[in-house]
Parts: C-alpha cells; structure tokens; sequence
C-alpha cells in the first residue's frame, strides 16, 4: 500500500494504521510503527486536542521493577495478583511486571524525565497495596511528563499525521455491507470508521487494514470523577454495537481521595502517593480510622480505602472525610507534590496547617474490551490497549500505578503483532458512505443534557462504591428509559458529538449494571450487600 494518503471522495481517507486516542497507549504504538515501518503511514484521530487524555490526569506515577537488589518481579507480580482479588490472568500479570521495566526505559530515552535523588538516582514512591518502594514520578503530574515526552517525539516523525477534534461515530463491519452480524457471527471484521470532523462538520470515511482503539476511560458516566469529560467510554460503546466482546464492566475504580468541591466537575485528584509519603485519613472527629478496617492502615489497596471512606461518611453523615499531611515535612512535601499544594492554596487550604476534605469519586475502569496477550479483539483486524482495553491484568481491582505500565506494555505488543498481521490484511472497497438521509438539526439540546444528568445520578446512586440488588434493578430501569429515549432522538436528529456521548455513556451504564446483576458475589470493586464477600469465584463476565 502507498505510503501518500489516499483520498478516496473529497472527504474520506485511506490509510496503512488507523488509531483512535492520543494518551499513551496510543502514541506510544502510533510511534513504534511508525519508526519499524517508515513507509507506512499512520494516523492518529482525537476527538479534543492531542494531550486532553485521561493520561494527561495521571499524577502519582508508573509502576515497574528498577531496583532488583530491594525488589523483585516476583513480588510486583504477588502485589497485582492480591489487589485483583483472584480475578487477575497470572499469564498478563507476568507479562507486563517482566516486560514493563523495558517499556520504561523507552519513555526514558524518548525523553521522560522521573524524579531523582542528589546521587542521581530515581525517587521511588510507593502507594495503596505495593510492598515496595517501585513507582516512578515527576513530581505530582507524571502522566503530563509522559505525554509531553511522547507528542515530541510523535511531531518528529513525518509518518504520522494526527487530526484533533474528530469524534469516531461507529466501527465499520460487515453490517455496513449489509450483513447480519450477531456475537456469534464467525470473524467480524473491522474495516475502519466512520467520523464526524469536527473542524469541517463532514461525516468522513476513514478506511484501513489495521486499527487501534487507545479510547481511554468511561468515568462520565459518573456524577463526581477525576476523568476529563472526553471519557465518556466512546470505544467500549462502539466495539458491543459491533457486537464484539465486553468483559468486566463492573469493576469501577473509585479513588478514593478526591478533593471535595461540591459542584466542581471533573475532581481534582490527590494522589495516592500523598498518603504513600506519610498522609493519614481521618474523620469528622479527627481519629484515624483504616486501623479498623486493613491492618495496612492507609496503604491498603484502593477497593478497600474507598470503602472504608463510604462507611465514615455515611455513618457521620458527612459528604467527605480528611486527609492529613499537617505532620509531613512540608518543604518535600511541596517538591513533590507542588500541584496538589498549589490547588489546595488556590481554595484556601494551607496543607501545613489544615487537612484537606477528600471523597471518592469514579477513577478507572477495570473491565472493557476484552483483548488477548497481542492486544487483539473479538473483532478482526480491530485492537485494543489502554483503559478501554480488559487485558487481564487487573482483575477485580487495578493495583495503583499499573495503568500506565499496562498502557506501555500493551502498545508494544499491539505494535508487534498489527505490523505482521497488516501484511495479510487488503483495504475493503464498497463500503457505502454515512447515512444521514432524513435528519434535522436538533431543536432542543436540553433533552442531551438533561438525559446526561439523569444517567449520572443514577449511577452514582445506585451503582457506586456499594451496590445492593434493588439499587441495580432501579438503576437497570432508568437505564431502559433514558436508552429508549436517546434512541428515538438518534433516529429523529442531526448527528453531534453530544447525542453520540450520551449514547455511549447510557451503553457503557448499561454494561456496567448488567456485569454487576451477573456477579452473584462481592469481589474486589465490585461490594454487593445482598452477597457475602468473595462467596464463589465467578470468573469474568463476558457481555
């Protein structure tokens, strides 16, 4: 195939890889096919602009083995499969803790720069459910530094083109062809997709061998997160209408340290590794209370913090609890974390002489497309990697700083197996342009809205950090009401990206409730009353 863009109509485009998201996973692949195949092209869409990813939020760190003389792989491999609850694949585990130190050192010569010691060797930081000192950070923003390091690098190839602010409506299959596709269907195949430009506001056909779903996460389906409001679960909603595989969506990382700011959206993240540096919780009368709960006191795994807060909170009756650092050397303090004390600053709070008023809010999606070792999908020709992907890694419960690894790890493997696979893959013709005959603008964006807020106050509500079988039968009939409305108001309206998010964000609600109905016990993230806690071992719920 030729390396020079291929324009196939005046809107539509031809090209050797196709990926759709710019955090890490993304770039990190879209940059070594680039580098192994310079005679391909590959391109990178966005819905927003290039660094406005879930990446870009990551502030305490990437975990991986760097320093064997104190720590092992045998131990990162222990931690993960603890924190997942038994639902981890040991096999991924394996591979991304053996393999992540390598991926590391990649972003280190692309550029990353990880704090250090006067002796020039890295700061290792450790947060909730690690028994070692093993993250890398620069300072409190390290997903910023990782992605900064990787768009100069990406800007330097001349083989890759990224297009900002354009939206993917749907992945193209045998459907558009005129096809019945169902799960059971053998091979469905993805040709490409369908994307609304928004710069231009033309539906645009975008054709190739090989894409790559790098979507991030889905935390807009929540009332309070720490996601950006791009994360709106667009990939995992586009692969289960194409009827490909869905696994794990019950699993919902809560973290469980925001900063409280009623009506503040998205919250602003205190990382782990605050409470890593020496941070206690407390509540409203000021005592210390993960003792009661984990004996690893405020360095137990996240499912169990976030947990421990909910019950504080509701048996005070208070909407947050307390984070302390008064105690903590405040000049490390503010070398390490000088965005967390400028944040704090900029409402009032003096971290040396106030605690900061913390809750949880939805963090990171455990489940999502289920993929294999090589990051391939149900769907053919069609990859995953990054938080939309379910690699098997973390279970019931992602381990604190495993995501970028995973990221890293992930677009590597992706990245070796697509450059094989595209030589066996021919470009599809005939694929009809958008249908968009019969629509009209739009006359009233409040029932967007609107449906948005309802589908968030749901989740929240009923779907959170405790689940209760009432709650998710009320929540599966909201659910049914707002789909059958959005539904109607797709087929009646002009395309835009808001009626899309709110499509996907009801499918991803969806998936969500229906795994958490189907898990008939409380598992890691995933905390039924009506269930006894790890009652059976359900293995994953594939939707």
């Amino acid at each position: 195939m030729s390396a020079i863009w291929t324009i196939i109509s005046n809107m539509n485009k031809q090209t050797d890889f196709l990926v759709v998201g710019s955090g890490v996973a993304g770039l990190s692949y879209a940059l070594k096919v680039a580098k192994h195949l310079p005679d391909k092209k590959v391109l990178v869409i966005t819905k927003s602009r290039v660094d406005e990813t879930n990446t870009k939020y990551a502030q305490g760190g990437i975990a991986g083995v760097t320093d064997l003389e104190r720590d092992s792989y045998e131990k990162h491999i222990e931690d993960t499969l603890i924190a997942g609850d038994g639902l981890c694949n040991k096999q991924i585990v394996e591979i991304v803790v053996t393999e992540g130190p390598d991926r590391i050192q990649e972003m280190i010569d692309w550029g990353a720069k990880f704090d250090k010691d006067d002796e020039g060797e890295f700061k290792l930081g450790r947060e909730g459910g690690h028994s070692e000192f093993r993250i890398l950070h620069h300072k409190d923003v390290t997903g910023k530094e990782i992605e900064r390091a990787l768009l100069e690098q990406v800007t330097r190839q001349s083989n890759i083109e990224i297009v900002k602010h354009c939206f993917v409506l749907d992945i193209i299959t045998q459907h558009h062809l005129g096809y019945l596709i169902t799960k059971s269907t053998p091979d469905i195949e993805c040709y490409g997709v369908y994307a609304l430009d928004l710069q231009d506001n033309k539906i645009i056909k975008i054709l190739s061998p090989i894409t790559v779903f790098a979507t991030g996460g889905n935390g807009q389906v929540y009332r309070t997160t720490t996601n950006p409001v791009i994360a709106t679960g667009d990939g995992v909603a586009m692969v289960y209408r194409a009827k490909g595989r869905i696994e794990n969506m019950e699993f919902i990382q809560f973290h469980p340290t925001a900063l409280f700011e009623p009506g503040v959206s998205p919250s602003f993240l205190i990382t782990e590794a605050v409470r890593g540096d020496g941070a206690i919780l407390r509540n409203r009368q000021g005592e210390a209370f993960m003792e009661k709960y984990d004996s690893r006191k405020d360095l137990a795994p996240r499912d169990i913090v976030a947990r421990a807060i909910d019950s504080e909170m509701k048996k005070a009756g208070t909407e947050h609890v307390y984070l302390d650092c008064r105690h903590m050397d405040m000049t490390k303090f503010k070398e390490h974390f000088p965005t967390i004390n400028e944040k704090c600053k900029s409402i009032g709070i003096d971290v040396a002489k106030q605690m900061i008023p913390v809750a949880p809010a939805a963090h990171y999606s455990c489940g999502g497309i289920k993929t294999d070792e090589w990051g391939r999908t149900s769907i053919k020709n069609l990859f995953a990697c990054g938080e939309c992907a379910s690699t098997g890694l973390h279970g019931a419960n992602r381990l604190a700083s495993n995501s970028l690894l995973e990221a890293l790890v992930f677009g590597h493997r992706c990245y070796l197996e697509s450059v094989q696979h595209v030589k066996e893959v021919e470009v599809k013709s005939g694929i009809p342009d958008w249908n968009a005959e019969g629509t009209t603008e739009p006359r009233e964006m409040i029932l967007i809205t609107q449906s948005v807020k309802e589908l968030q106050l749901s989740m929240s509500d009923y779907v959170g950090i405790v689940r209760t079988n009432t709650r998710l039968q009320r929540a599966m009939k909201r659910l049914d009401l707002l789909h059958e409305e959005i539904e109607t108001l797709y087929e009646t309206t002009a395309v835009s990206p808001q009626l899309f998010e709110v499509r996907n964000l009801i499918t991803v609600g969806y998936l969500i409730v229906k795994g958490a109905q189907f898990r008939k016990e409380s598992r890691g993230l995933h905390y039924n009353t009506d269930y006894p806690y790890k009652s059976e071992l359900i293995q994953n719920i594939v939707l």
